[in-house]
């Protein structure tokens, strides 16, 4: 057995670079925060954040990521429509908040930093894609949405609208707004 090359990760000194990223992020704003900033609220150098980090995205999405993940659950009620209904009010409201205010941020830097892109892709947009996913997936197999349903058409369907209103048009998203949002995209989805 080969050992580990290196001081194991000192979870306090982890999770303090993670609260500091995420208080500078909130503060501040995406642009300005620096793994400098970084260091210097975590009490930790440079390269401690480096030895763990390749950049600047990648722990702010770690830190940020860290609050979506708990703020955002699966709901599982036994209802498909119910399940689609509180998956997309919670992430609405998620998004509609400072917090989530966020993401919106990351898009926009994500625009110029290709590797910021991939982060917030990848670790914030394709784990909430996949639970859409699965929240079709078991409406298909409890026979409440149609057997040959185009879930990835689907999911755009639905959830789509919500980053149009937030990106583009400005438009408010409520919780009133997004269950009559699921409730039409439902009825052309719904087994009949």
């Amino acid at each position: 057995m080969q050992s580990k090359r290196g001081r194991p990760r000192d979870e306090g000194t982890h999770k303090a670079i993670l609260s500091a990223a995420y208080e500078l992020l909130l503060e501040n704003g995406f642009d300005a925060v620096t793994v400098d900033k970084i260091a210097e609220r975590a009490k930790v150098s440079k390269a401690t954040i480096y030895k763990w980090w390749s950049n600047k995205a990648a722990v702010v999405m770690d830190s940020f990521l860290s609050t979506a993940t708990a703020r955002l659950p699966v709901p599982d009620t036994g209802s498909t429509v119910n399940d689609i209904v509180t998956h997309a009010t919670n992430l609405a409201m998620f998004l509609t908040s400072r917090e989530g205010n966020v993401i919106t941020e990351l898009i926009g830097a994500g625009q110029l930093d290709s590797k910021l892109a991939e982060e917030y892709r990848t670790r914030f947009f394709q784990p909430r894609r996949l639970q859409a996913k699965h929240l079709l997936e078991k409406g298909i197999e409890r026979g409440e949405l149609k057997e040959n349903l185009d879930i990835e058409v689907s999911i755009d369907l639905i959830y789509g609208p919500i980053f149009y209103r937030l990106l583009v048009t400005g438009d408010e998203v409520d919780d009133s707004y997004v269950h009559d949002l699921v409730m039409n995209a439902l009825r052309g989805i719904q087994a009949t």
